[in-house]
């Protein structure tokens, strides 16, 4: 497979990374939180998901990735004021992303791939940041992938009974009559 990134064009301004981090607590979970970068690119991405941990965690170092999920994967980073260097393991998890530091620190981020629906990747970062948690990325994102098509199958029976004429039917096939009162009405009576 061939990639070609245009690193011509200017970047979106991706000051801010879309992140989600576990809350500081003694439950130890397989995740530390999740991150959905915009881009497959980690040269561009990098910088601001390291320059927006350094307050909460210090100064990332290193980052390793799965290769199967990144086309192209530099192996340093430019990062302002240092570099930040960047390995890959075909045996990491996919759909995960390494962080480590200078105080032999090591954090656990779920990468939810760019391309992900708004409210799909809300889910995930939302489970992802749970404390404790002993599901893994991978877990993670088989239980989205069943989750989505769950929804996919639920919307397309809902489509179907909506295009059959739903409840507007009855069973026949002809519209239910319409209810007509059958003389006057008693105080508080229904027809």
């Amino acid at each position: 497979m061939t990639v070609a990134l245009d690193r011509t064009a200017p970047l979106a301004p991706s000051s801010a990374s879309r992140l989600s981090l576990t809350p500081t607590t003694t439950l130890a979970g397989q995740l530390d939180g999740a991150w959905w970068p915009r881009t497959r690119d980690l040269e561009a991405e990098l910088p601001a998901l390291t320059q927006s941990l350094e307050e909460p965690w210090g100064r990332v170092t290193r980052v390793t990735v799965n290769p199967s999920r990144w086309p192209v994967i530099p192996q340093t980073v430019r990062v302002p004021g240092r570099t930040v260097h960047v390995g890959w393991f075909t045996e990491q998890d996919p759909d995960k992303l390494i962080l480590l530091s200078y105080s032999a620190r090591r954090w656990d981020l779920l990468v939810i791939p760019p391309e992900t629906a708004p409210a799909a990747a809300a889910r995930l970062m939302a489970a992802a940041a749970i404390p404790g948690s002993v599901l893994t990325a991978g877990a993670l994102m088989a239980a989205e992938t069943a989750t989505a098509g769950d929804i996919r199958e639920a919307q397309r029976r809902d489509d179907a009974w909506e295009s059959e004429g739903g409840t507007c039917m009855s069973p026949m096939g002809f519209p239910p009559p319409a209810r007509e009162p059958v003389g006057p009405l008693a105080a508080g009576a229904w027809w």
